[in-house]
């Protein structure tokens, strides 16, 4: 049965949900352990390079650029915990015991809760940027960015310290007894109210911020064409400004990047936030080891691919990368760097994931 190999200790934190099942083959760890691997290496040097160069290429640390960082700490903080689910399941169980467990939790909880809030707040910050270019009634700098990402840290941090404290639900061990996370399967008043208040707070509120920032965004962009447009043949020209169809092709390439990567989040999260719904209220019959490790799985996804749509589409990032890799063109000029980082900056609030 699962948990033959765990430590009486490690038993007392495992939901006796868990210990009616037989224990996994081991291909199964193996293959897991595997799959963490690729996780790890590829999220580790996409995330690693978009951090090194925002944080060491002067004219990419703009205030929207800052919100990149958050999104990209966040995703490379989720994979600095999949060592501890390597070296487990290569051993075939919790061989890092609940440290090692308590760990893992943590550092899910505030990856987790911590990228809904960056994408939301990323959302936010190109909304801004679109609907007043100019910063007439909102301008973001640096400060305000930093505010806002602070305060989104003290947003998410109850719902990561009241369950390490086991003062409002607790960490426990699921799937495979290998990785960590909150107790979905406890028939506690206050597991049950956990699960509700963080589905709502860290999944519902932010996609719902997301999915408002974006109508604005395209009703905003539909908008200002239409205007062009009227005006345009008020004046008998075809166009007020140079290259107009290239301008509309690129704003729905930007419209069509965003839908894109919003479905990539949902796609990532929401069969986590299923799990723990179904576990919670009644679902427990369908919730086995294998069927909890598939969540885990598609999160990691996330993680893995964000780098390359927000940033590698990045022109001023793709640059700066390329010149510290020896492969790219020769420094700019002072006045040619800040030309092309003012571009950049213009354009990544429009490429950014939600």
């Amino acid at each position: 049965m699962l948990g033959w190999n765990t430590p009486d200790d490690y038993l007392t934190h495992v939901n006796e949900h868990w210990l009616s099942f037989r224990a996994p083959d081991p291909v199964a760890h193996y293959v897991l352990g595997m799959l963490y691997i690729l996780f790890h290496i590829v999220s580790v040097l996409g995330n690693g390079s978009v951090l090194w160069i925002f944080l060491t290429t002067k004219e990419l640390r703009t205030p929207s650029n800052l919100f990149i960082i958050n999104l990209a700490s966040m995703d490379f903080l989720m994979m600095l915990k999949t060592p501890i689910m390597i070296y487990n399941s290569f051993h075939q169980g919790p061989a890092l015991g609940w440290v090692g467990c308590a760990v893992f939790a943590t550092i899910g909880a505030i990856s987790g809760a911590g990228s809904s809030c960056a994408n939301a707040l990323i959302a936010y910050d190109r909304y801004k940027k679109i609907s007043d270019p100019m910063g007439v009634d909102f301008r973001m700098t640096s400060r305000r960015a930093l505010c806002l990402i602070a305060l989104m840290w003290v947003y998410i941090s109850p719902w990561v310290v009241l369950p390490l404290l086991e003062l409002f639900s607790r960490f426990t061990p699921e799937g495979f007894l290998t990785s960590c996370g909150i107790d979905y399967l406890s028939d506690a008043w206050d597991t049950r109210a956990y699960i509700a208040g963080i589905f709502l707070t860290m999944y519902v509120l932010p996609v719902l911020s997301i999915a408002v920032f974006y109508i604005r965004i395209f009703k905003h962009v539909s908008a200002h064409e239409s205007t062009m447009r009227a005006q345009s043949a008020q004046m008998n020209v075809k166009s007020l400004r140079a290259g107009d169809d290239g301008d509309m092709r690129q704003e729905l390439r930007v419209a069509k990047v965003g839908v894109m990567l919003t479905a990539l989040y949902l796609f990532a999260w929401t069969p986590y936030a299923a799990v723990a719904f179904l576990g919670a209220f009644g679902g427990k019959a369908y919730v086995t080891p294998l069927v909890s490790m598939i969540p885990a799985c598609t999160c990691k996804t996330a993680a893995c691919l964000d780098p390359f749509a927000y940033a590698i589409s990045h022109p001023a990032y793709r640059q700066a990368l390329g010149r510290r890799l020896g492969c790219g063109q020769e420094a700019p000029t002072t006045a040619s760097a800040v030309t092309a980082s003012q571009k950049g900056v213009d354009e990544v609030v429009s490429t950014t994931p939600a």
